[in-house]
């Protein structure tokens, strides 16, 4: 907003030409949705509360029952001040903007329905995984033609540390598309399960892709950096710093021991935007790296499932997601939780490495 309205002036008020730039924006967007998500925090904690948005624990892992009754749909919070920000701060003319909130919006719908259903049935059974993933895939489609039919936009594969290696896809890259958001906002759903968890790996992947937007909408970056280079992509960074300075803000009070739970209105829109951002820079397989962490946790989870029909009923963990297995053996949460971020950390240095390895 105050690009669109400010930026018409800067011929006479050469001052603000400041909104002109990306990063500054970028900044502002961060700090705006940060210091909202602080200050509206205990309010928005004790609303959750008064509507009775408690959540229901997991009988398995005893050291969780006293979490019971907590908050959950935090997400919700981080949706408005991302949402106030970008109204702030990105151009809102700028189409790939509205590509990236109707992923977050998208996804998040599909978890609200998801927790509201739960705390309807007063269990932790929400809608059927058939009707979820039905929703995924069709918000997923919709983006995917978008990009898709977007004559700026390739249908080709970046293969990480190869310049010059590229696969075309072609209109095979439809379903890949839809597949990359949609695994990586079940993912993301996976791994939400202690105080923090996924949020940390979440904060670390969304400043790693926020690097990448920026570089793939700055031609002079993107040539030195053998970047496929999209013109408009870089107001995105906006968008990514947005999402960042709100999921820091959630993450003030979501950190052990956590007054506020995301909910799948969080986990899920914040995975499939990831997926999308991914997409959206043409580091598609980079997502894997970076989001290495959401990887080994839905692995653990396929592992355990297939070994447990094949064999009858055996176990590979002590139970699935991975963060559990751990628990069982007896691991302090807050430990756990240090140790996957100092992962997700090295794993986000790795994909940057990206850019120069090549």
């Amino acid at each position: 907003m105050f690009y669109n309205f400010l930026v018409p002036f800067t011929s006479e008020w050469t001052v603000l030409n400041v909104f002109r730039y990306i990063s500054f924006r970028s900044l502002a967007a961060l700090i705006t949705a940060l210091v909202l998500s602080i200050l509206l925090g205990p309010r928005f904690i004790t609303w959750l509360r008064q509507v009775k948005c408690g959540q229901y624990i997991h009988e398995d892992v005893a050291a969780h029952a006293a979490k019971a009754g907590t908050p959950t749909m935090g997400g919700l919070l981080m949706f408005f001040t991302l949402s106030v920000s970008i109204l702030f701060w990105a151009d809102l003319t700028n189409k790939y903007i509205w590509e990236s909130f109707f992923v977050f919006t998208g996804f998040g719908v599909i978890g609200f329905w998801d927790d509201m259903t739960k705390l309807r049935r007063h269990q932790n059974k929400g809608i059927s995984g058939k009707a979820k993933m039905a929703g995924q895939l069709a918000v997923a489609c919709i983006i995917m033609m978008l990009l898709y039919a977007d004559p700026q936009y390739s249908s080709k594969l970046t293969i990480p540390f190869f310049k010059e290696v590229t696969i075309d896809l072609g209109y095979f890259y439809l379903p890949f598309g839809v597949f990359v958001m949609v695994a990586a906002s079940n993912a993301v759903n996976l791994t939400d399960g202690l105080d923090g968890l996924a949020i940390g790996p979440s904060i670390v992947a969304c400043l790693v892709f926020s690097i990448f937007i920026y570089i793939t909408g700055n031609v002079r970056f993107a040539n030195y950096l053998l970047v496929p280079y999209m013109p408009g992509v870089g107001e995105v960074t906006v968008f990514c710093a947005a999402l960042l300075g709100a999921g820091l803000g959630f993450l003030w009070y979501n950190a052990y021991p956590a007054q506020v739970f995301m909910g799948d209105v969080g986990s899920l829109s914040i995975g499939g935007t990831l997926g999308y951002l991914a997409l959206l820079c043409k580091q598609e397989l980079v997502l894997s790296v970076v989001g290495g962490l959401f990887v080994a946790e839905t692995l653990s989870v396929i592992l355990q499932v297939s070994y447990f029909r094949w064999t009858g009923g055996k176990r590979i963990f002590r139970m699935a997601p991975l963060h559990h297995h751990f628990e069982l053996k007896g691991i302090p949460e807050s430990k756990i939780i240090i140790r996957f971020w100092i992962t997700s950390i090295l794993l986000g240095l790795m994909a940057l490495s990206v850019l120069k390895l090549r």
